[in-house]
């Protein structure tokens, strides 16, 4: 490695740590933050089986609902200082999402670039036909056939990387890990081996400090009186410089909320982490606990150490299945008396669910603000509230089951007891989600360039 290869830093923005996340932090990162990629990671293993179900009812669809507003707000200014940017944002149709994101930018007037499609993660077929069993459960995959909406597996970064050496601007993925999204562009502009355990391990760490966004400058952190972080309202996301060794200097927009510190590092290095010394991704097992942190300035914490080993013969598939249906019920009390009216339309509730023989495999019987969180032997002793809303929940085997119960919860508004108010109710499908393991060579990751005018379909 030559000295000028040496002394190169890549900016990676973090532009989102889940799908719903705020869109104002990474247009900022594109605008200050003297960024080489921004990275939005938005996908979680239920969203993807949601925008799953969502591409069955319009093959068009499929991917992330915020996608046309995250475009539309940093495209202009991304493009304008030349930020590549990466996303799974395409979640069930990577394809769909990659052909938006063409027409989003052919709309706004930017030509010329180059967007990819990965594919690949999308392995249901492979699935239904094969002998396998669930990581969690044990069960027979073949037990579930029926009710199995998708399966995915955890793709690396291999893909991300063949698209940027063939020039894509922006790279729109499906399930791939986490970190991945972050390794890949250094792979890319540091020309790593897909085989440098020790380097992928310490990319790992970048990748896993920067991909929950907010959580890493002190939003996930925060605790009033114990842990105070500055405004808030306008927390910045973090950025991360990362020299050709792996090294990463963790930091933020200096005008943005929020704090950088080596405490907030730390726990975000620690968040999800079954086992720091085994940390399973499909690029490469990651060792944590050899990582140091320093605090070398103010909102500026450099993050070393991190190792790795060769990684598993497979790569992990989640799948996700209907397991029934929930319904719900709530309604609020408030005065003198509010927790024992609460209590009592409970009891009233539980013993209707009984008379009118509504089938529930389990159910639950919430007093909102006092015992929802923790259960009766935590919140004996705590003084009693002045308002309460109460919540019934029960899983059936049916919709029409499922909506019984927040009708019952409806009832009280008139059967008692006094000054129930604000109900609601709900019915939803319960989406389940085990794993299994599949080898990896029954994997086959790819990418394509798309165009505006390309079909979805």
């Amino acid at each position: 490695m030559n000295r000028t290869e040496s002394s190169k830093r890549i900016r990676i923005g973090a532009g989102a740590g889940y799908s719903g996340d705020r869109i104002e932090p990474a247009v900022e990162l594109a605008e200050h933050g003297a960024l080489d990629y921004l990275v939005f990671e938005c996908l979680a293993e239920r969203t993807v089986a949601i925008a799953q179900q969502t591409r069955r009812r319009d093959p068009a669809l499929g991917y992330d609902p915020l996608l046309d507003a995250r475009m539309r707000a940093v495209l202009p200014v991304a493009v304008r200082n030349r930020v590549r940017i990466i996303s799974n944002m395409g979640a069930a149709n990577p394809r769909a999402a990659a052909i938006r994101t063409a027409q989003i930018a052919q709309e706004l007037g930017l030509s010329g670039l180059k967007i990819a499609a990965v594919t690949g993660d999308d392995v249901l077929d492979v699935v239904l036909r094969s002998q396998l069993r669930f990581e969690e459960s044990g069960d027979d995959v073949s037990r579930y056939t029926e009710r199995i909406v998708s399966a995915n597996a955890y793709l690396g970064a291999a893909p991300i990387v063949d698209a940027l050496a063939a020039g894509a601007d922006i790279v729109l993925t499906g399930r791939v890990a986490d970190p991945s999204l972050f390794t890949a562009p250094l792979i890319h502009e540091f020309g790593w081996r897909m085989d440098d355990w020790n380097t992928l391990g310490q990319a790992t760490v970048v990748g896993h400090l920067l991909e929950c966004a907010g959580q890493v400058t002190g939003g996930y952190f925060a605790d009033p009186g114990y842990k105070d972080v500055p405004d808030l309202a306008r927390l910045g996301f973090p950025i991360g410089e990362v020299s050709a060794d792996g090294s990463v200097v963790v930091t933020k927009v200096p005008h943005a909320g929020g704090r950088v510190t080596e405490a907030t590092c730390k726990e975000q290095l620690l968040y999800e982490i079954h086992d720091p010394q085994r940390y399973f991704q499909p690029d490469v097992v990651a060792d944590f606990s050899g990582a140091c942190v320093v605090e070398e300035a103010q909102d500026r914490v450099r993050v070393t150490g991190g190792r790795g080993s060769a990684r598993t013969g497979t790569l992990k598939v989640s799948v996700a299945y209907v397991d029934g249906y929930i319904g719900e019920g709530q309604i609020s009390y408030g005065g003198p008396g509010a927790v024992e009216r609460a209590r009592l339309a409970l009891d009233i509730v539980r013993e209707r669910l009984a008379i009118t023989g509504i089938d529930t495999t389990e159910s639950r019987f919430d007093v909102i603000g006092m015992n929802a969180l923790y259960g009766d032997a935590l919140s004996a002793h705590h003084d009693e509230p002045y308002e309460v809303r109460i919540r019934v929940a029960g899983r059936t085997a049916n919709a029409k089951e499922a909506a019984r119960i927040g009708n019952e919860v409806e009832t009280l508004y008139t059967n008692g007891p006094a000054g129930g108010g604000g109900v609601t109710k709900t019915t939803r499908e319960v989406l389940a989600v085990q794993s299994v393991l599949l080898p990896r060579e029954q994997v086959d990751p790819g990418f394509q360039f798309v165009e505006a005018s390309d079909e979805t379909a």
